[in-house]
């Protein structure tokens, strides 16, 4: 989804973990690795670890978990794996000890080792619900999304009551393609949480590729209130109003480029409403701004050009055409643009030029044959307007207008039964129309039809 963010291996680095010491026979957990959320442990944890420590007796494989475990506090997450290794090869049984190897292995990017051990801790206490978690967590870092689904969902079943391992489930079912699943995890997002601000986020973004854009503005409006700088919200905001043909937009995505000045497809797309609302002016201040201090890109170049087609500026556009195909060479819609703005100028010879190269590179384009034509028409070359309308019609059936041209060409020409036929083709395409083109087309078939009737 192509603005939705949710890094899974910022998951990984981002909370500490908040381990307690307990004897070698605890089967409790400690807390998950979670996005702007430090972990915690649930009461039952605290109260299996308080019984432990009340049972503990002199033990040197308790002595094992301790030395890890300090270690583990501190992040020497190194020296903790040999406590833990000798641990395990005395007492496999216990889960939590695996809990805690998977944990350092996680730390120091051992993933393959880090996922056995979590998977071990899973077969050996079905319901620890952390240890699913981080397997989940770990399997999304590794960008195996459809991996991750398994151990997030259970994950989800054994800690109902919290969001966050609903957060990571959306995103997992999201990215391994399965955007219904993970809207519906989003949904049990907020109802834990209405204020969760990717949730929201993400199921705006939803609406948005469902063709809702009111419904993805309530959304978006939703999350900055909650976080009124969020930047994945003020973009979702300002393309949601864009989508509504909303005026507000224009102030929405100047709202988000204040925050994120960098983005280029943004700005692009204020200076494109700019454009649509005929504020040329302030599209150009715009440009000029977003160019500031750096040379004119290929896609700054081209919206310049746009904009100043748009005001009737032939002379700049044409400059500014020419910067562009600089850069790009090769690129026949700049030239078959170029070739326009020299017809709009009537300079015919420059037109047809640069229409040549156009049609070189991209011989099939018939907007190039068309202007061609056009281009030959004007400067009065009749045969060779007549020549491109016959490669034109072998691609489409000409329309009334194509016809018009060529009947006055004939005419030019004093093919005169050629031009009556091509009248009356325009005619029949015309009828029940009026427009001087059609009076004029009455009026010169009846002319022509007495003509050729003379000269039988």
């Amino acid at each position: 989804m192509k603005h939705f963010e949710l890094g899974a291996g910022a998951l990984l680095r981002r909370a500490a973990p908040f381990f307690m010491g307990v004897a070698f026979a605890a089967q409790a957990a400690p807390g998950f690795y979670g996005q702007s959320a430090l972990p915690a442990q649930s009461a039952s944890a605290a109260k299996q670890q308080t019984q432990s420590r009340q049972q503990k007796v002199a033990n040197p494989l308790n002595d094992l978990l301790d030395e890890a475990q300090r270690n583990i506090d501190t992040n020497n997450f190194e020296a903790a794996v040999a406590p833990l290794q000798k641990f395990i090869a005395e007492k496999p049984e216990v889960a939590f000890a695996h809990f805690q190897l998977g944990y350092a292995y996680t730390a120091l990017k051992r993933s393959d080792e880090a996922r056995a051990e979590y998977e071990r801790a899973i077969a050996l206490d079905p319901k620890m619900p952390e240890a699913y978690l981080n397997l989940g967590i770990l399997l999304l870092d590794k960008q195996e999304y459809a991996a991750a689904v398994a151990p997030l969902h259970k994950a989800v079943e054994l800690l109902p009551a919290q969001s966050r391992p609903r957060s990571l489930l959306a995103v997992a079912q999201d990215r391994s393609g399965d955007q219904e699943s993970a809207a519906r995890s989003f949904e049990g997002v907020l109802h834990l949480d209405p204020n969760d601000v990717t949730a929201n986020h993400y199921l705006g973004e939803l609406d948005l590729r469902r063709n809702k854009p009111a419904e993805a503005e309530s959304r978006f409006r939703h999350a900055l209130e909650i976080r009124p700088d969020a930047p994945e919200a003020l973009q979702g905001l300002a393309r949601s109003l864009e989508a509504q043909n909303k005026p507000e937009a224009v102030d929405a995505y100047r709202k988000y480029l204040a925050v994120m000045p960098g983005d280029t497809g943004a700005q692009a797309s204020l200076i494109r409403l700019l454009v649509n609302a005929q504020e040329y002016d302030a599209a150009l201040a715009e440009l000029d701004h977003t160019e500031a201090g750096k040379p004119p890109s290929l896609d700054s170049l081209r919206l310049r050009a746009d904009i100043q087609i748009a005001q009737k500026k032939w002379a700049d556009a044409i400059v500014t055409l020419q910067q562009a195909i600089a850069l790009a060479p090769r690129d026949a819609q700049l030239i078959g643009g170029l070739g326009r703005v020299y017809l709009q100028k009537r300079d015919f010879a420059s037109a047809e030029k640069e229409l040549k190269v156009a049609l070189q590179i991209d011989r099939n384009n018939l907007v190039y044959w068309k202007d061609l034509t056009s281009t030959y028409y004007l400067s009065g070359n009749c045969p060779a307007t007549l020549a491109t309308l016959d490669l034109i019609a072998k691609a489409e059936p000409p329309a009334s207008g194509a016809w018009f041209i060529r009947a006055l060409c004939y005419d030019k020409l004093q093919q005169f039964k050629p031009a009556l036929e091509s009248y009356e083709k325009f005619l029949a395409l015309e009828r029940g129309k009026t427009s001087d083109q059609v009076w004029q087309a009455q009026q010169r078939s009846k002319v022509l039809k007495h003509m050729l009737e003379e000269k039988r």
